[in-house]
């Protein structure tokens, strides 16, 4: 199977990081992290998604967390300075971070976010993250990963 590279793993390449790039089966009506999980084979744990949030203060942030797990918004708000937080709105995240839902990588947003990593991601010598695309995750070293994009580690 021809995987084509994504913008992600191009800056990765680009940064000469290790990486594997591995394609799961995507259900258009079920994009869960459980799903890819299971198509992945891996525990849900180190499967993790991109949550973009907007903070009441200093805007636009993103949350990487496992999976299984649902954001608490007043942890997020609170790692990223600000009194409140929400996720932003579905139609915002392609103009806002050139990423569609189920897609969205935290490497290579149309403009660097401040970005906070679920502390539980350096338990694992690799951790799963969107690729870009539906259908592609990057299969990456957690502190590798955080070092990159410059992530911060919550809860603090």
């Amino acid at each position: 199977m021809n995987i084509q590279k994504t913008n992600a793993a191009r800056l990765l390449d680009a940064a000469g990081i290790a990486y594997e790039l591995v394609p799961y089966e995507v259900d258009e009506n079920n994009l869960a992290a459980d799903h890819v999980a299971a198509q992945l084979g891996e525990p849900i744990e180190q499967v993790f998604k991109t949550l973009v949030l907007r903070g009441d203060r200093n805007g636009l942030f993103v949350c990487v967390m496992p999976g299984d797990m649902e954001v608490d918004l007043k942890v997020a708000a609170k790692i990223s300075g600000n009194k409140s937080a929400a996720m932003i709105h579905m139609k915002e995240l392609l103009p806002e971070t050139g990423y569609i839902r189920g897609g969205c990588s935290p490497i290579g947003m149309k403009k660097p976010l401040p970005t906070f990593i679920f502390e539980s991601a350096l338990l694992y010598d690799h951790i799963y993250i969107s690729a870009g695309v539906r259908g592609l995750q990057l299969k990456i070293n957690p502190q590798v990963l955080i070092d990159y994009i410059g992530a911060g580690i919550y809860p603090l």
